[in-house]
């Protein structure tokens, strides 16, 4: 990462020469303009940071002191309420995304942003309504992406349909798009189109176990027990032949169920507990 201290101090130093060299009774004045500006500039890359590659728990706490010095100051509390939604602590998140998005100064993204926040804490109806108060022409990926699932929510199948193939359109990382919208399609029993959108995922993000996990449920329901061919830890493989023993026993192909525990207990590098209690459960009952 580049440090911005070098030229901020090439900046200063060029308004001090040239107050210094002009004799002018407002240099200091200059001078202390300057630095003002500098200091924005360099709070606005701590903002960034803390935005982005910091301690979600640290930027929490640096928003917290510097919004309660400059409470008047949307752009601090916006950064709080990010903050403690990458932080997981989702309901101080809704209270500050609301807080921000009734704010004289809030946007239609901080009105999409606080819809966002209302999904994660499973409150779908207020996440709607806080939509719908978007303009339709405030046209953003996670408005579309957030519609979609409130869509899906209200089993709207082709509304969520119209809003993931637009929510598509406007992102360059649509793993997680495909792999919302695949779900959408296992939870309404279209297996073989959600088994299409989970590999179209995977396509793009080849490290998704989500999508990994979900591909071998979609693949399960059609009873196809065999895994898919992706790339996968052996970690990763246990766990998705766990995945589809379980599958298998629901749907009362037992046999098949315990030879995919009995491998996947095979498989796991070290002990798996699940699969293995499983097993034991299951030949229990078997025997009984």
């Amino acid at each position: 990462m580049r440090h911005p201290i070098a030229p901020m101090a090439g900046v200063a130093a060029l308004v001090l020469l040239s107050a210094c060299g002009g004799g002018n009774v407002d240099a200091e004045a200059e001078v202390a303009r300057a630095m003002q500006d500098i200091n924005v500039i360099d709070e606005s890359n701590l903002n960034d940071v803390m935005l982005t590659v910091a301690d979600p728990n640290e930027a929490v706490n640096y928003f917290q002191r510097a919004s309660g010095s400059a409470p008047d100051r949307v752009d601090l509390r916006r950064g709080l309420a990010r903050s403690l939604i990458r932080a997981n602590r989702v309901a101080e998140g809704v209270v500050a995304w609301r807080g921000v998005a009734e704010d004289p100064q809030g946007t239609d993204e901080d009105r999409v942003n606080y819809a966002g926040a209302l999904i994660r804490d499973n409150r779908w109806d207020d996440a709607e309504a806080v939509l719908d108060q978007v303009p339709p022409t405030h046209e953003t990926f996670d408005r579309y992406r957030f519609e979609a699932m409130v869509a899906d929510a209200n089993e709207e199948w082709d509304r969520a349909d119209s809003f993931y193939e637009t929510a598509l359109g406007l992102t360059t990382t649509p793993a997680g798009v495909l792999n919302n919208w695949g779900y959408s399609n296992l939870s309404r029993g279209n297996y073989r189109e959600a088994e299409r959108l989970f590999t179209d995922a995977l396509r793009h993000d080849p490290d998704m176990f989500t999508a990994k996990n979900n591909l071998v449920l979609a693949r399960g329901a059609q009873r196809q027990y065999d895994l898919p061919v992706i790339r996968m830890t052996q970690v990763e493989k246990a766990q998705l032949l766990y995945t589809m023993a379980l599958t298998a026993i629901k749907q009362n192909d037992l046999t098949i169920g315990r030879s995919l525990l009995q491998e996947a207990v095979d498989t796991h590098p070290q002990h798996f507990e699940e699969a293995s209690r499983a097993l034991a459960a299951l030949e229990s009952n078997v025997s009984n």
